[in-house]
């Protein structure tokens, strides 16, 4: 049965960030990962790989280079100098909002920071909600989340919070932004108690899922640092946290699986989208993990699926998984890989020292990116892997796509890959993946070896690309300049990639790396690529008003981009005889046009020039073209010269062949009976959106100046296509 877990909270935060007192974060380092077996558990049937030599890769480097990066926060800014930083951050349509290891900052998109250059302490963030819990009580901890909401245009940031560990008091602090402004627009805040029924269970490496219904959140427990106790999952209520409701107080639903029910899985990571449509209406949570073997250089073969239904009404009709072990839903078939860890997982060598990095290669890494374009559902996720196998070395990025169209569980992915950059000798891990919103994906990771300082990189491929394969190569975000001396080998704990809503295809990536060598002296660094692409039209459509109906404001005639001709049928009461408004819609952002132009494929008596054209001040995904003087019984087409959208991307629209003939209102090209019967079986009707063809005036009323009208224009044709 599910748990409701009452959450502290709405707790309004209407303070501008920038005026909070500085609250410095507790001063802590994690020596040690928490992780499913204790390494000295770990027992190891592999052998070590020879450190190949690092070698020039010959795959193809057509990935695009950085459009821009800027420093985002380091150890001294972040005021505890912890290890590890835990970058995660993600963009808005005017901000980037960073987290790290103690603070989350604020930049607009140029990467001025807008909430001071130190940020906000979460103990500052928190401090509302009072000392009653952790939270409150400056005793946040680290493991910073941060993700946009597109759906609300809200920000939410989390960390987790207790005095001391072993300890008895544990929980995960949440705030909602209450408008699109992260700096001064307010904030409600949550404490969220890991398990009430367990007060000794740390929630570890929290991570999170946006999806309609709920904002997911899974942890893994455990009770000290070499007992695990199982994974915890739950579904927090998205829409009382984003407007601060509650009865009295918001309640998330959640279950929890033993280990005994896991076997050698921990790390379950919740579905999160951005680009593309949303989750049908209904479809359950998605959940993906994979095992981490007591037994180092394990074979694996599986990645587990499971879905979360959450009903917020009748808490004990939600489900996760299967039965009353929350098993998976199903398993995935992959090609086999070997996590990356022996009996440690301090893998990664660094130039000019023995210390090693954490590959933390024992779990998928967030997001797992859900993304519906044109109806087909996937499913995309990355890890590291240990090519421990026949001793063929380094680490490497491992990628998935699996295709969930109508709720399926595959058998196998729909592609995947082990990424080494053709073999180059390099050791990558920490990966992050996106996907745009013309299903191009990329990965950003961090790159080392015993001769190359630890640094940021990023590869990907385009929709179009041979399955299988990041086949526009590898690019550099930034080199490093020094690398880590700690014995702890801490790194990361996670890296983030996320596609910037305003375009839906520019990618920014935050990442860990050293300006110069030292202990723990950190950086981070936030950076955006888009991969070129040809402008994008996706419809062209006639637009009118008809009389004073408002509801809607104007009704469309969509003319099909390749096919059947449309056929504007209608002479505008309110633009006058023959003169039209074209509306063109692009997948992104205009900055500018040229010119627009208008051709006529009746050379003899067509007619037919652009007035006046422009973006459209309101959706720039829009360019308005005003027509006049176009006379009737012709195909026309309109030309956009130097379209420029957000991208970069330059180039010359033609709109298709689209016919005008006044009273055509079945489309047929001839106006006769058909069209005169048509409009007067809606006499006596408004207009409205099934019937407005018929209403050929743009009165709002059809009626007999409607069929006079079309018996005017009976047996005029549109002329043979050209």
């Amino acid at each position: 049965m599910p748990q409701v877990v009452p959450m502290v909270g709405p707790v309004s935060l209407d303070q501008d960030l920038r005026t909070l007192p500085y609250v410095p974060p507790s001063m802590q380092r994690e020596e040690r990962r928490l992780t499913r077996y204790p390494p000295s558990q770990i027992q190891s049937h592999g052998k070590t790989d020879p450190m190949r030599a690092v070698r020039q890769s010959t795959q193809a480097a057509a990935m695009p280079t950085p459009i821009a990066t800027f420093a985002g926060m380091n150890s001294t800014q972040s005021g505890c100098g912890c290890l590890p930083p835990d970058p995660d951050g993600d963009v808005g349509p005017n901000h980037y909002v960073q987290s790290v290891n103690s603070s989350i900052k604020i930049f607009d998109k140029t990467g001025t920071a807008l909430n001071g250059a130190n940020g906000t302490t979460y103990n500052s963030f928190f401090s509302a909600v009072g000392a009653t819990t952790p939270c409150g009580n400056n005793q946040n901890d680290g493991d910073g989340i941060v993700f946009y909401d597109q759906l609300a245009d809200r920000w939410v940031v989390s960390d987790f919070a207790f005095p001391a560990f072993p300890g008895v008091l544990f929980y995960q602090c949440i705030g909602v932004s209450k408008t699109s402004d992260p700096v001064a627009g307010g904030w409600w805040l949550y404490a969220l108690q890991v398990d009430p029924a367990n007060p000794n269970y740390l929630g570890d490496y929290p991570k999170f899922g946006l999806w309609p219904d709920a904002y997911y959140l899974t942890v893994n427990l455990f009770s000290n640092s070499t007992t695990f106790n199982g994974v915890r999952v739950y579904a927090l209520p998205r829409s009382a946290m984003i407007n601060g409701t509650g009865a009295p107080n918001p309640g998330a639903v959640a279950f929890s699986i033993t280990p005994a029910n896991l076997g050698d899985q921990y790390s379950l990571l919740p579905a999160t989208f951005r680009t593309g449509s949303p989750p049908p209406a209904g479809q359950p949570e998605w959940f993906m993990d994979i095992n981490s073997s007591a037994v180092a250089g394990t074979v694996e073969t599986q990645v587990f699926v499971r879905r979360f239904h959450v009903d917020f009404a009748t808490p004990a009709n939600s489900t996760f998984g299967v039965g009353a072990g929350h098993t998976p839903d199903g398993t995935i078939m992959v090609n086999g890989f070997v996590d990356a860890f022996t009996s440690t997982t301090l893998l990664v060598p660094q130039t000019g020292t023995t210390a090693t990095l954490d590959t933390l290669g024992d779990k998928l890494m967030t997001p797992l990116v859900y993304q519906n374009l044109g109806g087909t559902e996937s499913l995309w996720v990355s890890h590291t892997v240990n090519n421990d196998q026949n001793g063929t070395g380094p680490t490497a990025i491992r990628w998935y796509q699996f295709n969930v169209t109508g709720n399926t569980i595959p058998a196998t992915p729909a592609q995947q890959q082990t990424f080494n950059n053709g073999a180059d000798g390099l050791w990558r891990w920490m990966p992050s993946i996106a996907v745009d919103a013309q299903g191009d994906m990329a990965i950003g990771y961090s790159v080392s070896s015993s001769t190359t300082e630890p640094a940021i990189r990023y590869a990907g491929r385009l929709a179009s690309d041979s399955l299988n394969s990041l086949a526009q190569g590898e690019a550099q975000l930034i080199a490093g300049g020094g690398h880590q001396t700690s014995r702890s080998g801490r790194w990361g704990d996670y890296s983030a990639l996320s596609i910037d809503p305003a375009d839906n295809s520019t990618f920014w990536h935050t990442n860990e790396y050293y300006s110069a060598t030292s202990s723990a002296s950190w950086n981070t660094r936030i950076g955006t690529f888009r991969f070129p692409s040809p402008l994008q039209l996706t419809s062209v459509a006639s637009r009118m008003t008809h009389g004073s109906i408002t509801t809607p404001p104007f009704f469309d005639i969509t003319f099909p981009l390749t096919g059947t001709r449309g056929v504007e049928c209608r002479s505008s009461a309110s633009l006058g005889a023959g003169n039209y408004t074209l509306v063109f819609t692009f997948t992104n952002n205009l900055t500018s046009v040229a010119s627009a132009s208008v051709t006529s494929h009746d050379p003899t008596s067509g007619t037919g020039t652009v007035s006046t054209s422009m973006v459209d001040s309101s959706d720039h995904h829009n360019y308005i073209v005003n027509l006049t003087n176009v006379s009737s019984a012709q195909y026309i087409t309109v030309t956009l010269n130097s379209v420029l959208d957000v991208t970069g991307v330059t180039g010359n629209v033609v709109s298709p062949q689209m016919g005008v003939l006044i009273g055509d209102v079945n489309a047929s090209g001839l106006v006769d009976s058909g069209d005169v019967f048509l409009v007067r079986q809606q006499t006596g009707q408004s207009a409205s959106n099934s019937n407005f063809r018929e209403d050929v005036n743009t009165s709002g009323l059809i009626d007999s100046g409607d069929v006079f009208l079309t018996r005017q224009q009976t047996a005029t044709s549109l002329p043979t296509p050209p």
